[in-house]
């Protein structure tokens, strides 16, 4: 064998080991491993959000109350739990009758000239999950008029309030309040029971509870006002609804 032979025989030699070789090399290197983190960290929050619409949560309104009414607002600094906005009834007007009747509140009205159902809406950004409770208080219906005040009739007597069709609204969150009361009828000078509320864990961010379902197909008819047949005169009638939240967990 010649000289050349022995070398191109050695050169092919040379390049088969650094072919098998090269593969133990190459996966050698993508067994490192190198761990780094991430951090963020959050304080307790106040609402800056404001109303939402009940029927899409992600979206800001302002709603408007009815002709003539005022509402009264939080009476508390915002502390993190509040209640952010909730609905005042229309229940509109209507002829003296000789019968008991029941008439509808008209659905809550947003400045931009639609409906929506009436609804609360509560936030809670404290950021400690340790839940929270709404209840209701409703006053008598009462009038101004000097000359019903006089002879007795100063008050709706026996009016009554149902709350209905009530559902929580919680597309506006990952973590809803969980407790709800569907149907609440409110007498004058009673406190209710829960009517929306969160257990321990539950109810961050914002909550809603929309009386007319979360679609709004009742928003016309869900909060209705039932009278006695002839207690009513011939005037105006105002009640006073009080919501009160605490954070003691809903049970």
């Amino acid at each position: 064998m010649s000289k050349s032979s022995i070398k191109y025989l050695s050169v092919a030699t040379l390049a088969l080991l650094a072919a098998s070789i090269a593969p133990l090399g190459a996966s050698a290197l993508t067994t490192q491993n190198y761990n780094s983190k991430g951090t963020t960290t959050f304080t307790a929050g106040t609402d800056t959000t404001g109303p939402v619409d009940p029927q899409d949560p992600d979206t800001p309104v302002t709603p408007t109350p009815p002709p003539g009414v005022t509402p009264g607002g939080p009476t508390m600094p915002d502390n993190g739990l509040t209640i952010v906005y909730a609905s005042s009834f229309d229940f509109g007007s209507h002829a003296v009758s000789n019968q008991a009747e029941v008439y509808n509140a008209a659905a809550q009205k947003l400045d931009d000239g639609t409906t929506r159902t009436n609804y609360i809406q509560v936030a809670d950004n404290r950021g400690t999950f340790s839940g929270w409770n709404v209840k209701v208080t409703m006053t008598d219906f009462t009038t101004t008029n000097a000359a019903l005040i006089a002879n007795g009739h100063g008050t709706l007597t026996g009016a009554k309030v149902t709350l209905g069709d009530a559902e929580i609204q919680g597309d506006g969150t990952a973590n809803p309040a969980d407790r709800f009361a569907a149907t609440t009828t409110l007498t004058p000078g009673v406190q209710s029971a829960t009517i929306l509320g969160a257990t321990s864990g539950h109810g961050s961010g914002n909550n809603l509870l929309d009386f007319g379902g979360k679609a709004g197909a009742t928003k016309d008819s869900a909060v209705k006002l039932s009278v006695p047949a002839g207690v009513s005169g011939a005037a105006t009638y105002t009640a006073d609804f009080t919501w009160i939240l605490d954070d003691t967990p809903a049970n």
